[in-house]
C-alpha cells in the first residue's frame, strides 16, 4: 500500500508524502526506488524500552525540521510508540486502521492513550469497530489503493499455453482461489461446493498460495486429502507460491474465495476485479463493500449448497460471466484507484492542518 501511493505522487502534482520507517528492508528499498524520502526511525523492540526513546529521538528531530499538514500512524504499533511526539509537535495526527479494534490487548490499551484528529478506516467493517479503541473519534474510510494492471490481457495463445501448463483446455471454466493457507480463507467450503458440482464436466480449480509455517503444511495435506476423498482431485490443482498470480487471475475465468471468517477488507477481490473476473464470495466482512450485484455474486456464510449453486450458475453461463466480469475494472477503480485515494486522503488532511494552526 505505501509503495503504492509513493508510485502514484508523480501524477498528482503538489502531492507528496515522507515515510518514517524503523527497520530497513524490502519496504525501505522499495520505496527508495519509488523515489520517496524515507527517515530512518532506528529499530524499536517494545521490550527494550530504550529502543522506543531512541526512535523519538529522531522522529522529533524530523518533525522538528520539516513542517506536514498530518502525521499518519500506520496501525497500532507505530501509534502506541509515536503518537505522544507527533502531539508534542503540534502536527495533526491521524490514525490509519488496517484491521478491526478489540480495545482488549495490551499494544490497544497502549495507542488509545492518545487520541488522534481524524481515523482512517480501510473498511466500513474495520470502521465499525472503532468504539473499542477511539470512540467518538471523527472518521473516514478510504479503501487501500492498488493500481490497475501495468500488463495488457494475455492474446488467445498466450492464454492457451498458460491454462494448458496446469491441465486446462480453451473450453474449460477455471476458478481460482488465491490466499494465504489459512482455513478461514475458505478452502474447505470451497471443494465441498465443487464436490456437489461433479456432474458438471468442464470445471477445474486453481488453489494458488504456498506454506511458510508447519500448520500451514498440515492444512494443505488435508485439502489436498479432501479433494481426493470427494472424487474431485483429477480437476483440483494445487499451484504453490506464486510471483505471477495476477498473470494466473488474468487467464481465469471465475474468482472464487468464500471466506469462513470475515476480514478486513481483501485486496485479491479488488486484483481479481481489475482481472475481469466474476467474483464469489461469502458475505463477510469488507468483501461485502467490494462486491456488488453488477460484479459477483454473495453467498450466506458458511453454506456450501447456495455456494455451489452460485458456482453452477456461472460456470453454466457463459454471458453471465462475461457481464459480471465486465464490470469489474470500472468497481475496482471506483474503490482502489491511488489517484483517487491520494486525492480524497489530502481532502482530509488539509483542513486538520488549518483548525491546528487557529487552535494553537
Amino acid at each position: 500500500m505505501l509503495v503504492t501511493m509513493a508510485r502514484s505522487f508523480n501524477t498528482l502534482p503538489g502531492i507528496t508524502m515522507e515515510f518514517g520507517l524503523c527497520f530497513p528492508g524490502r519496504l525501505k528499498q522499495e520505496l527508495v526506488e519509488a523515489g520517496a524520502t524515507v527517515h530512518d526511525l532506528g529499530s524499536v523492540r517494545l521490550r527494550y524500552p530504550w529502543t522506543g526513546m531512541l526512535a523519538n529521538n529522531r522522529l522529533r528531530k524530523v518533525l522538528d525540521t520539516h513542517r506536514y499538514d498530518a502525521v499518519i500512524t500506520h496501525a497500532c504499533w507505530p501509534h502506541a510508540i509515536f503518537s505522544d511526539s507527533v502531539r508534542r509537535s503540534g502536527m495533526p495526527l491521524v490514525f490509519w486502521q488496517h484491521d478491526l479494534a478489540s480495545g482488549q490487548s495490551r499494544l490497544d490499551r497502549t495507542a488509545a492513550r492518545t487520541k488522534p484528529d481524524l481515523v482512517i478506516s480501510n473498511s466500513q467493517y474495520t470502521a465499525n469497530t472503532l468504539t473499542n479503541l477511539f470512540p467518538n473519534t471523527p472518521n473516514a474510510v478510504i479503501y487501500t489503493p492498488l493500481p490497475p494492471y501495468g500488463q495488457g490481457t494475455p492474446s488467445e495463445s498466450e492464454r492457451a499455453k498458460i491454462r494448458d501448463e496446469f491441465q486446462a483446455h480453451p473450453e474449460d471454466v477455471v476458478i481460482v482461489h488465491a490466499a494465504r493457507m489459512e482455513s478461514w480463507k475458505g478452502h474447505r467450503l470451497l471443494l465441498d461446493a465443487l464436490a456437489l458440482l461433479r456432474d458438471q464436466p468442464r470445471w477445474k480449480l486453481w488453489i494458488v498460495g504456498g506454506t511458510q509455517r508447519d500448520h500451514e503444511v498440515a492444512y494443505l495435506q488435508s485439502l489436498r486429502k479432501q479433494a481426493e476423498d470427494t472424487g474431485i482431485a483429477d480437476r483440483v490443482s494445487f499451484l504453490g507460491q506464486r510471483n505471477d498470480v495476477r498473470l494466473l487471475l488474468s487467464v481465469a475465468d471465475i474468482h472464487c474465495q468464500p471466506n469462513i471468517s470475515p476480514e478486513p477488507l481483501g485486496l485479491v477481490y479488488v486484483e481479481a476485479l481489475y482481472a475481469g473476473l466474476p467474483l464469489v464470495t461469502t458475505a463477510l466482512g469488507g468483501a461485502s463493500e467490494i462486491i456488488n450485484n453488477q460484479c459477483g455474486i454473495r453467498v450466506p456464510a458458511a453454506d456450501r449448497v447456495e455456494l455451489s449453486n452460485a458456482l453452477r450458475l456461472l460456470i453454466t453461463n457463459p454471458v453471465l460471466r462475461k457481464q459480471l466480469g465486465a464490470a469489474g475494472p470500472a468497481r475496482a477503480e471506483e474503490l482502489c484507484d491511488p489517484g483517487r485515494v491520494l486525492l480524497k486522503l489530502q481532502d482530509l488532511c488539509l483542513p486538520l492542518r488549518a483548525q491546528h494552526t487557529t487552535t494553537r
